[in-house]
């Protein structure tokens, strides 16, 4: 399956992009998703978080990924 997935913050920084198409197996974690990309864009694996959100809600590890979800990237933020 093809998952689209947009970046925010710094991870849009590192991967160079808003977006990202990424071929996935069929019942891909989104754990799963975030190991595999942190094997590709090792710079991604350095940040203190990154979260995964899955249909605009923070994904646990285990959360099975479909082909038309809304997937985002979000990075550690700062501010006060």
């Amino acid at each position: 399956m093809n998952l689209k997935i947009a970046l925010f913050g710094i991870a849009r920084e590192i991967v160079g992009q808003p977006t990202l198409e990424v071929a996935a197996p069929q019942g891909q974690s989104a754990g799963g998703l975030l190991r595999e990309l942190h094997v590709r864009y090792p710079e991604l694996a350095r940040l203190s978080s990154l979260a995964v959100a899955v249909n605009n809600e923070y994904a646990a590890d285990d959360t099975l990924l479909q082909e038309r979800d809304e997937i985002a990237l979000i990075p550690p933020v700062s501010g006060g």
